[in-house]
């Protein structure tokens, strides 16, 4: 996938997200441990989102491409992003969500992990 592609993917999920009544926390947030897609605010819950887009789902479909390894790489790069915002991951609701966009199709998958 182009990183055009990639942006655009994440556009569509940001801008869905936030007509859901998310805000928008952060963007493309990187550290050594990995980066995050999207972090935004669900109430009062922090919520990191990976997105995943797949043009075509010949060779699986977008949620097929979440990993348990994908997983942790987000879950570490999370409690960093928690860190660097002083906010207290045993205090502060947190939530890792998915947005799986195959070709046109979007859906979200809360509290995957």
């Amino acid at each position: 996938m182009s990183l055009l592609q990639g942006n655009a993917a994440e556009d569509k999920a940001c801008s869905f997200l936030i007509e859901q009544g998310l805000t928008l926390r952060s963007r493309n947030y990187r550290t050594r441990r990995g980066e995050l897609d999207i972090v935004m605010q669900d109430g009062n819950t922090i919520v990191c989102i990976e997105v995943k887009y797949r043009k075509q789902n010949h060779y699986g479909s977008a949620v097929e491409f979440i990993t348990a390894k994908k997983l942790n790489r987000i879950r570490a790069a999370f409690e960093f992003y928690l860190l660097d915002n002083n906010l207290n991951s045993t205090s502060t609701p947190l939530r890792i969500d998915v947005i799986a966009i195959d070709g046109n199709n979007l859906q979200w998958l809360k509290n995957i992990g």
